[in-house]
């Protein structure tokens, strides 16, 4: 059975989401823990991190997403657009955290990583 939350709601396009900043607030643990999943699965011990925003912003120009936001953003906004996209890819069903997780440990490179996932999303989402 597929959850679904009472505070999600629909998006209408790309840009709405990654402009969400309650997503944004809940992206961030969401994308935390599956990296520290990640990690621990790698490590074969339990490990508590953080995804920087560098390595988020970065993620999200190499998949092409920059241009769907407007111009002038800091680092931290862009990797907040981020995190909001990945987020509500998950509540929407449209990557399980099973798959973030593995998507996240494909390689010792997390912009790439994180640039795959992000693709992954976009492509699924079906938002213009």
């Amino acid at each position: 059975m597929v959850r679904k939350f009472t505070f999600t709601k629909t998006h209408k396009s790309l840009t709405e989401v990654l402009s969400d900043h309650k997503l944004a607030s809940l992206g961030d643990a969401y994308i935390n823990f599956a990296y520290s999943l990640a990690l621990s699965d790698k490590n074969r011990e339990p490990v508590g991190s953080k995804v920087k925003g560098a390595i988020l912003a970065e993620a999200l120009k190499k998949a092409g997403l920059r241009e769907c936001l407007p111009s002038r953003m800091t680092k931290h906004k862009l990797a907040d657009a981020a995190e909001a996209l990945i987020v509500y890819a998950w509540l929407h069903n449209h990557i399980k955290l099973d798959e973030t997780i593995a998507t996240l440990e494909k390689s010792k490179n997390p912009v790439e990583n994180l640039a795959s996932l992000l693709l992954t999303i976009k492509d699924r989402l079906k938002l213009s």
